[in-house]
């Protein structure tokens, strides 16, 4: 069976390297030539743990991956095609841009020359399935094609893990033939038991929404309540730890913090709403995420900038950690940058230490200044800001920090250290939620 990724970002990579361990020859198109050449060199165009090394093994060991930038012959000669491109939020009103879906659609009207399966696995609102199909079935005969809904789920960081060892594996489709085949390809889960969701197209692609919607309602939830403990002497993480022991409600996203990022969440809550908006149905809860979360940044500046008699110009600050989580590069929609830069604009200087985002903030944002590591971030430091908990920020020497520090007064927004300890090793802590 030849399949095909059309699309060779963080979804298409994962995906079609998942495929060619399940033992699938798969082939990668992208029009983005340096992308591709850059990956022959086992250059990866983002970070995730494993991911060089599976690259590896497939393209030049296995050889189950091949690289092209040929979409003619590569989705003439395809049994399935995985639409895998990005959909990010317009910035006018806040929908998904589809327009490389749409693109990609086109291509594929204009190459299939035999059957051929179509697989959604971008994230894209109820009813666009459809559409692609409508645009696929004026090129071409109906019969030639079927189009099917496939959502991932995959967590930047261990995305390599949630392809091969899923919760469960969501398929919409209006055909058995297209049911078949999908099930085909993730026959290779069935020996660890992984539930396959077959519904029609428009369930999975609203199943995608609403799971991505329900963990950021799961995070805002808990910083809200964050926020009056903080006013009446309760502690968050006893809130969290005993909700999270109640099974209808589990533990998970049930952290305090910063709000969540990241290339996803952000954009998938506000597309979810401005979707059923089309529908006349108002998803209010939704939209008071949205809002909740887009404020965290400014909130949690105001503890920082509050603490210095609202005064910060000339000030040095050290930032542990860039990305929007740990275990990955992103930081789009990062709160710790958001942070950062509203200390920025308010005349303070920012030292700036993460793992593996530091090459991208720079491109995008040259006020900061940055360090080889945490250590060297706090020197003379103001303050030192944790937003981010790598593994790393989690046992920093506190007694070097000290004696590093101009002043010892540490905000850790991930709560990442015991309060008592910290202040007994005579810093002060401002954490969220204590």
């Amino acid at each position: 069976m030849n399949i095909v990724m059309v699309g060779t970002g963080y979804v298409g990579l994962i995906s079609g390297l998942g495929f060619a361990e399940f033992g699938f020859n798969v082939t990668c198109i992208d029009k983005d030539q340096d992308r591709l050449r850059r990956l022959s060199e086992n250059i990866m165009p983002i970070y995730e743990p494993g991911l060089k090394e599976l690259f590896k093994k497939h393209y030049v060991d296995t050889k189950r991956i091949k690289l092209t930038g040929d979409y003619s012959s590569s989705l003439s000669k395809a049994d399935v095609v995985f639409i895998t491109v990005g959909t990010p939020s317009r910035r006018i009103d806040d929908e998904a841009d589809l327009t490389d879906v749409y693109s990609v659609a086109d291509e594929i009207a204009s190459n299939i020359k035999k059957y051929c399966l179509i697989v959604i696995k971008s994230t894209v609102p109820v009813g666009t399935s459809r559409k692609i199909k409508e645009i696929i079935g004026k090129k071409i005969d109906k019969n030639l094609f079927d189009v099917a809904s496939n959502p991932e789920f995959l967590r930047e960081g261990s995305a390599i893990d949630d392809f091969l060892r899923p919760d469960r594996v969501v398929i919409g489709v209006e055909t058995k033939r297209g049911e078949k085949i999908l099930k085909l390809l993730y026959r290779p889960l069935y020996i660890s038991e992984t539930p396959i969701v077959s519904t029609n197209i428009e369930t999975a692609e609203i199943i995608k929404y609403s799971s991505n919607s329900f963990l950021a309602t799961k995070i805002t939830f808990i910083n809200e309540v964050s926020n009056l403990c903080e006013k009446v002497g309760a502690n968050v993480q006893d809130v969290s730890r005993a909700m999270g022991l109640d099974r209808r409600i589990g533990s998970k996203f049930l952290h305090a913090g910063p709000g969540f990022g990241g290339s996803c969440f952000p954009k998938d809550v506000k597309a979810f709403s401005k979707t059923a908006k089309k529908y006349d149905v108002a998803l209010t809860l939704v939209e008071a995420v949205n809002l909740s979360n887009r404020e965290r940044p400014s909130l949690l500046a105001k503890k920082i900038i509050s603490y210095y008699s609202n005064n910060i110009k000339g000030l040095n600050f050290s930032l542990l950690g860039l990305s929007f989580k740990p275990n990955t590069d992103d930081i789009r929609d990062s709160i710790s940058i958001m942070i950062g830069n509203i200390l920025i604009e308010l005349g303070a200087n920012i030292v700036a230490y993460d793992p593996k985002a530091m090459a991208n903030t720079q491109k995008l944002y040259p006020a900061y200044n940055f360090a080889e590591d945490p250590y060297s971030a706090c020197k003379n430091a103001d303050g030192v800001i944790i937003c981010t908990e790598w593994n790393e920020f989690r046992a920093l020497n506190i007694v070097k920090l000290k004696n590093i520090v101009k002043r010892t007064i540490m905000f850790d927004f991930r709560n990442l250290y015991n309060q008592t300890e910290l202040e007994n090793s005579g810093w002060e802590h401002v954490s969220v939620g204590r």
